[in-house]
């Protein structure tokens, strides 16, 4: 099913077992509106992740609580019995309340339920990563994490887990959780206008985590920017091709996890792995955020 051979962005090896497209794919749209519910289309659902399998991404990014629980199923319906070459990487920390509202769940014992919610509903016996969600896009903390990361620890000695990664992290938890466990990969805000945690990106690059930016193409509010438009303009691409592509050329260990639920617009993210930006069109992208 997967086009090893072709792997859009190149891969990014963050331990033996490990071994991830740098242009991955994020799931949390393929629920309904507000991430709420069976999706509209639920044949094109599961059309969007074979496709990208076939177009050789070996990420994907999802947690329970999208939907809840039904993205999880539609990976499992769509992919399992998973190729060799993929990794799912899911998220706990929240919970839904009957309207859809998001509730943060942090307490040790639930971190857990929600693992094994996870594992059973995704068909697997050990997760390839969890990351923490902590911040939301209201911004970050610095108050100790080391109990809630500590219960994923546990499991990670247990065997139900294999890497962990932090969401909504600040670096002063990233130092932290670095004392109690490894930490892999860490997923925050970050696109081409928002570019508060540019010292984080670095930092990762440097210690040869991944960076794995939330809400690429700004989330429920798509990127504004003339100087964006000139330059997709200048290229024949698109603005979003254009952001994607200036942010894997960000560091070496970003990783891309752009959502949708159209596979015509799925095509369009992958090949934005492709796009060659030169010179000067980094230099005006680079100003954007300044």
């Amino acid at each position: 099913m997967s086009n090893a051979l072709n792997v859009p962005g190149g891969v990014l090896r963050l331990a033996d077992d490990l071994v991830v497209s740098r242009m991955g794919y994020g799931a949390m749209q393929l629920a309904g509106p507000g991430v709420f519910g069976p999706p509209g289309d639920r044949g094109q659902a599961l059309a969007v992740l074979r496709e990208a399998v076939d177009l050789g991404i070996t990420h994907i990014d999802t947690s329970d609580f999208y939907g809840p629980a039904i993205v999880n199923e539609l990976i499992r319906e769509a992919l399992h019995p998973y190729p060799d070459a993929l990794r799912i990487a899911t998220k706990v920390g929240a919970r839904r309340d009957d309207k859809g509202g998001w509730i943060p769940s942090l307490e040790p014992a639930d971190l857990k339920a929600q693992v094994h919610d996870n594992l059973r509903r995704l068909g697997l016996d050990v997760l390839d990563v969890v990351y923490l969600r902590l911040g939301s896009v209201a911004g970050t903390s610095d108050d100790s994490i080391a109990e809630e990361f500590g219960a994923l620890a546990e499991l990670r000695e247990q065997g139900l887990i294999r890497h962990l990664g932090l969401s909504g992290v600040s670096g002063a938890q990233l130092t932290e959780a670095r004392t109690i466990a490894p930490v892999v990969a860490v997923q925050n805000l970050y696109n081409l206008v928002q570019r508060q945690d540019d010292a984080l990106v670095d930092r990762c690059a440097a210690e040869g985590i991944a960076f794995a930016s939330f809400f690429p193409l700004g989330g429920f509010t798509p990127l504004q920017s003339r100087e964006l438009a000139d330059v997709a303009a200048r290229l024949g691409a698109s603005p979003q091709q254009v952001a994607l592509a200036w942010l894997l050329r960000r560091s070496a260990t970003t990783v891309l996890i752009p959502g949708t639920s159209s596979v015509a617009h799925l095509r369009e993210n992958v090949a934005a792995a492709g796009l060659e930006l030169p010179a000067d069109a980094i230099a005006a992208l680079d100003g954007i955020g300044s």
